[in-house]
């Protein structure tokens, strides 16, 4: 990985699945497309026939996972795909979802996005007695729970695992003639459900309706199971009710702007966050400048409330392989350039605010300044539209260890000397939540805070344990 994105949050997974259509394999690649920014490590396909599963996966993006001759022989009208960054389980195709298996029930395949907290402590008993495992991801622990069920129908195997496991999932599970959509209680990642004529759709994010042109419905709400066979759609609400505790990160970087997740739009959510961040972090300058891309609504917003003009100082290239071979004659900061570039003409002479979604290491944010700075700038002004990141995410984030996060354990102003900056501001919780009211008033904030929902810390220390 290079370093660039190495000093980011990653995106966790996507998942989209639909039913009752000639080209489900088709759709769904399509549907894959719209999420590709939830993961870019690998991306799967299974379809249904009736009497079989037919899938395909591999490692990458969806562009090069897929061809129009594997499309072809992913047969029948229903499917479910996925897009993975790991946030447990490590980088392999042993690791790429649709998970699929066939049990005495027949075939099932399996889709996730979130982070199950309790997975080791789950994966140990099921070893003690046995079961061997076919991957490191704490999704296969579904397949185990499910298969093991004394319950008579797949819809009663599927309710009883989920009340065994804790932490985050949005999922799709596929068999030969039914597909079955379930969110946990606390509604962590979002999971939305649409129309496509006669057919239903489900998907990660709305952005993927868009492309196929389905209508959306409405959220799969925290804690329900939707089943979705010949005869239509079902729902079940089996669990006891949780505090609804939507991640609130969705909204400030990793939802794509063009969605409408937890009842509200992600790009307006993001203009007010700049809209606020101003308010609470005035400065004297000339232009606004964002971070590409996540950065590009919070700064319009930030422009337009504070009055400072907009430019793009900063360009992206989006074209940008997994790895690179850096030059032995060393550029200075070479990680960033190769994705980031000022653009001198805007930015020399200028007192700039740069507005970013987070920091993170710093080091990122560091070497943005300083490339910001040879370009001209008389004066650099940081403007993050989140607070400081002091804890890690369990719910299906790849955060770094606190004693890696910068703000964890450095001032604001140990923070500013680091980055270079000549000052730097971070929205408040309080300003966060004035940003998302249009979503509601109850989100995931652990990174910011430390208060977790699901108490992740108790349930990591039986884990570890396990395996020492």
């Amino acid at each position: 990985m290079h370093p660039f994105s190495s000093d980011r949050f990653n995106d966790e997974c996507g998942v989209f699945g639909i039913f009752g259509h000639p080209e489900a394999a088709n759709l769904t690649y399509l549907g894959l497309y719209s999420l590709q920014h939830r993961g870019q490590e690998s991306s799967g396909i299974v379809s249904s026939d009736g009497k079989k599963l037919h899938s395909h996966k591999g490692m990458g993006l969806v562009a090069d996972v897929f061809s129009g001759s594997e499309i072809a022989r992913l047969q029948g009208n229903m499917a479910i795909g996925h897009v993975r960054y790991s946030t447990a389980g490590e980088s392999h195709i042993k690791n790429a979802q649709p998970f699929v298996v066939e049990y005495s029930r027949g075939g099932l395949a399996v889709a996730h996005n979130g982070n199950l907290v309790n997975a080791a402590l789950l994966r140990a008993e099921f070893e003690a007695y046995g079961s061997i495992f076919q991957s490191s991801m704490d999704t296969e622990i579904f397949v185990h729970l499910i298969a093991s069920s004394k319950e008579n129908s797949l819809v009663e195997r599927i309710i009883a695992s989920l009340r065994r496991v804790k932490g985050s999932y949005s999922l799709l599970f596929l068999t030969e003639d039914l597909m079955i959509a379930a969110r946990d209680p606390h509604g962590f990642r979002p999971l939305s459900l649409a129309k496509l004529k006669g057919s239903w759709v489900v998907a990660s994010e709305t952005c993927a309706f868009d492309l196929i042109e389905a209508d959306y419905v409405r959220e799969i709400e925290p804690g329900e199971v939707v089943v979705i066979d010949k005869s239509g759609i079902a729902s079940y609400k089996p669990f006891a009710p949780a505090p609804y505790t939507p991640c609130v990160f969705e909204f400030i970087y990793f939802a794509r702007p063009d969605s409408k997740i937890f009842g509200a739009n992600v790009y307006a959510t993001r203009k007010r966050l700049g809209a606020r961040l101003a308010a609470e972090h005035p400065v004297e300058a000339d232009i606004v400048i964002p971070v590409p891309d996540s950065g590009v609504p919070a700064a319009i917003g930030y422009a337009e409330a504070s009055g400072i003009p907009f430019e793009k100082g900063i360009v992206r290239n989006h074209y940008i392989g997994r790895t690179f071979i850096e030059p032995k004659d060393s550029i200075r900061h070479f990680g960033v350039k190769i994705k980031l570039n000022a653009i001198r003409d805007i930015i020399n002479g200028k007192r700039v605010v740069v507005i970013d979604d987070s920091i993170v290491r710093g080091t990122t944010s560091r070497k943005i300044v300083k490339m910001i700075r040879s370009a001209g700038a008389k004066e650099v002004h940081m403007r993050i539209s989140s607070p400081p990141t002091v804890c890690p995410c369990y719910y299906g984030i790849d955060t770094p260890r606190r004693e890696e996060l910068i703000a964890a354990a450095n001032s604001l102003d140990s923070i500013n000397e680091f980055i270079t900056s000549d000052t730097l501001g971070y929205l408040s919780v309080e300003g966060l939540y004035q940003a998302v009211t249009e979503a509601g008033s109850s989100f995931c904030d652990a990174c910011f805070t430390g208060k977790y929902p699901v108490d992740a810390y108790r349930e990591a220390v039986p884990q570890l344990a396990l395996f020492k």
